[in-house]
Order: C-alpha cells, then sequence, then structure tokens
C-alpha cells in the first residue's frame, strides 16, 4: 500500500528526515516507533503532503503521491493526527461529517452507521459538542472521523498518547479490531511495547533515520531496544 523511499525533508533548511525507508503492505499494522524529536510527525506530514520533500519519493497504492494533502486523501491515505485535533465547538455528528468532506461523501450515512457501531458512546452523544467529550472519547472521535473518509491505509499519530492506562489497553485493542476487519494501520507511537504485540512489522526511528527494521516478534527480542527503550 505505501513504499517511501529515501525520504528527506525537514524545516526552514534543517532536515530532520535524512533518507526514511518504510514500507506497508495491504492488511498489516506497521508500527513506527520512536522517542519525542526523532522525526515521527515530520514524516506522517510529509506523506500527507503537508510538508515538500527534498529527496526520495512516496509511493500510494501504486501511484506517486505529487506533494498535495487533497490529493494524499482522495487517495485514501487518511491520518488521524497527534493530539486529536477536533473542532471543539462543533458536535460529535459535525465533526464525522467533516470525515468525508473530501472522501467518502457519497457513503456518509453507511460509514456514519459503521463508526457509530464501533463506538457505541458517539451516538448516545451525538449532539454533544466535542470538547466537552473526555480524553478517550475525543480519540475515538478522531478516530471516527478518519474512517469516514474510507481510508485505504490509516495513520494513527501517538493515538495513546494522554491516555489512562485502561483506555491505553482499550485503544490498541481497536487498533487490532479495525486491522482484523481489512484496514491496514501505520502506528507511529512512542508506547513501544504494547505497539509490538500488535504489529506484524516495525521500524525504530532515531536522529531521522530508520535504525531498526524487521518483525514485530525479532525486534521485541534485540537486546539494543531493550536497552535503550526499555532500561533492560
Amino acid at each position: 500500500m505505501l513504499d517511501v523511499k529515501n525520504l528527506r525533508t525537514g524545516y526552514g533548511g534543517v532536515e530532520v528526515l535524512r533518507g526514511i525507508d518504510i514500507t506497508v503492505g495491504k492488511g498489516e499494522i506497521v508500527a513506527v516507533l520512536g522517542a519525542n524529536g526523532v522525526g515521527k510527525t515530520t514524516l506522517n506530514k510529509a506523506l500527507s503532503g503537508l510538508l515538500k520533500l527534498t529527496g526520495g519519493s512516496i509511493t500510494f497504492d501504486g501511484k506517486p503521491l505529487d506533494g498535495s494533502p487533497i490529493a494524499a486523501v482522495e487517495a485514501g491515505l487518511i491520518q488521524v493526527p497527534e493530539g486529536r485535533k477536533i473542532f471543539p465547538n462543533m458536535s460529535i455528528l459535525e465533526n464525522l461529517e467533516l470525515g468525508s468532506y473530501r472522501r467518502g461523501r457519497a457513503n456518509r450515512a453507511r460509514n456514519l452507521e459503521l463508526v457509530f457501531s464501533t463506538f457505541p458512546k458517539l451516538r448516545q452523544r451525538i449532539e454533544q459538542m466535542a470538547g466537552t467529550l473526555s480524553g478517550g472519547e475525543q480519540q475515538m472521535l478522531a478516530i471516527g472521523r478518519g474512517m469516514m473518509a474510507e481510508p485505504k491505509l490509516l495513520i494513527l499519530d501517538e493515538p495513546s498518547l494522554g491516555l489512562s492506562p485502561l483506555l491505553v489497553e482499550e485503544m490498541f485493542d481497536l487498533v487490532k479490531r479495525l486491522n482484523a476487519e481489512g484496514l491496514p494501520i501505520m502506528l507511529v507511537e512512542q508506547n513501544v511495547v504494547q505497539s509490538l504485540e500488535i504489529a506484524s512489522r516495525a521500524y525504530i526511528i532515531e536522529n531521522g533515520l530508520v535504525t531498526m527494521s524487521g518483525t514485530a516478534a525479532v525486534i521485541s527480542a534485540d537486546p539494543e531496544l531493550k536497552r535503550a527503550y526499555l532500561g533492560l
């Protein structure tokens, strides 16, 4: 689904990503892991056309992306951003409907039912202002908004950030469930342990480079990862 080759980009002449290679295949959960400041969100912005590439290429679903956010969305590359980025002064329904603004509009009613079957709490509060929801409920809404665009690949940027341990467990269970229903997912996270438990493959990013990649099982057992991220 996604093939990133030698991707380079940054801000104001400062190169942040220095030659990233990443692939995501159909049916996979691929984890992109790393600490704050290593370039994970920069990668997401580049994939979504929000940052101009200074080198490399992005191919999605067999076609090159031209660096336009609109082209990325219309192709089905849908991102749920870090921090949720919901519209707090709009209702749950309005937030969800905005998810189908560029893609999925023809099937809006059907997709709303899919979202509400996935997140029954949202149906119960359909007219509630989004800003009054709890952090976990806002994350549900953000993911539901992404689902409204009928993603071919869903990028989740730090979905567990700021959630309680119980809600983190529920979030990772949800990711597994969405993937089991056929949705490829690129999971961008700092939560190394739980991400590797559900991913099929993973990439570790440090200082704008992929320093480790492979199956989740192999990476989980790597002594260098245990030293760097788990303190073992």
